[in-house]
């Protein structure tokens, strides 16, 4: 299941002697809910856009199915009837197959934006997810570092040096 915003908002981590700036992680915290709510939004508006877009798709199908139709019906009437009729005929199917065409080119040219825009957002996903890890390896690379060691044995020496004074 997905983290949401009030969970990244809520977490509590455990207190440890020397452990993070309390402020500074609840301030990284607040900036991580903001970014992952508005990627929440942006990822609303992208699917509503996309459902818009599936509908105009599906009204194009429709008239693009009716065109088709209308040009069976067209045929069917030409066969009936002679001389004018036949040239009369001939321009209509020529005209619904322009529309036809026309209406498949527009359906084509909108399913390829939807698949370059899908494109881009899983490169945007990509690039995120990779920040992200980098940051957080990052704060791991800090935690690892000798400096710690170096801190923990100072602070033991500098103890074992007041027993000696005072004794």
């Amino acid at each position: 299941m997905p983290l949401t915003p009030l969970d990244i908002h809520n977490k509590e981590f455990s207190r440890k002697i020397r452990g993070f700036d309390e402020d500074e992680v609840n301030e990284f915290l607040d900036q991580v809910v903001k970014d992952y709510e508005m990627v929440i939004r942006e990822k609303k508006n992208l699917e509503e856009k996309v459902d818009k877009l599936e509908e105009k798709l599906g009204h194009f199908t429709n008239i693009e199915e009716t065109l088709n139709r209308s040009i069976l019906v067209a045929q069917e009437t030409a066969e009936e009837v002679k001389g004018n009729a036949t040239k009369e005929s001939k321009l209509i199917i020529k005209e619904a197959e322009k529309n036809a065409d026309r209406i498949i080119n527009e359906a084509l040219s909108k399913s390829r934006r939807i698949a370059m825009d899908v494109e881009e957002l899983k490169k945007q996903a990509k690039v995120f997810r990779t920040r992200l890890k980098m940051i957080v390896e990052a704060q791991l690379d800090m935690i690892e570092t000798e400096d710690w060691d170096d801190l923990f044995e100072a602070e033991i020496s500098d103890e074992d040096e007041l027993l000696k004074n005072n004794a």
